[in-house]
């Protein structure tokens, strides 16, 4: 058994992979106009905060391997914009897991840039109801999540609402 199986750094991995899950299902199937679609003047648009996603767990790598950078990268298109998010959670998710030094305690971590990411989840959630392609709730105490499966294709989902 890894070292850290148990550990604060395991439950942190499920967190990314709980992130993963969700915000999976917040992109999978958005229409095209979604990327781009606006709940007010001058709120950022899906694209953008996807966009800033991806920069957080750029960030959170950097941050945990001991080479802390913040950079904006420019919104790519939306499928290319989805797959570098979940690239940056995979990479960030691959050094929590290879036991390698932390440079952070996982709850500094944890509250930059994991839970502004679920918070932006969120918000994508939100979006997707007001541009008119809501997402079906769901039991998400029952869904299958487990550290490591932190990519865009998840398990279906266990039990969803109407």
């Amino acid at each position: 058994m890894p070292a850290h199986k148990g550990s604060s750094r395991s439950l942190l991995r499920h967190a990314v992979a709980t992130l993963a899950y969700r915000a999976g299902k917040a992109v999978r199937g958005a229409p095209p106009a979604y990327a781009e679609f606006r709940a007010a003047q001058g709120a950022r648009a899906p694209i953008q905060i996807l966009a800033h996603m991806g920069d957080l767990f750029d960030w959170a790598l950097s941050i945990a391997s001991g080479n802390e950078k913040w950079k904006n990268a420019q919104p790519l298109a939306w499928d290319a914009e989805v797959a570098r998010f979940f690239a940056s959670l995979r990479a960030f998710d691959r050094y929590l897991a290879s036991g390698k030094k932390l440079h952070a305690t996982v709850e500094r971590l944890f509250q930059g840039p994991v839970a502004d990411a679920l918070q932006h989840t969120g918000q994508l959630t939100i979006l997707r109801r007001a541009a008119g392609a809501p997402i079906r709730g769901e039991n998400y105490s029952r869904a299958e999540i487990v550290a490591g499966r932190v990519g865009q294709k998840q398990k279906p989902p266990k039990r969803e609402f109407n």
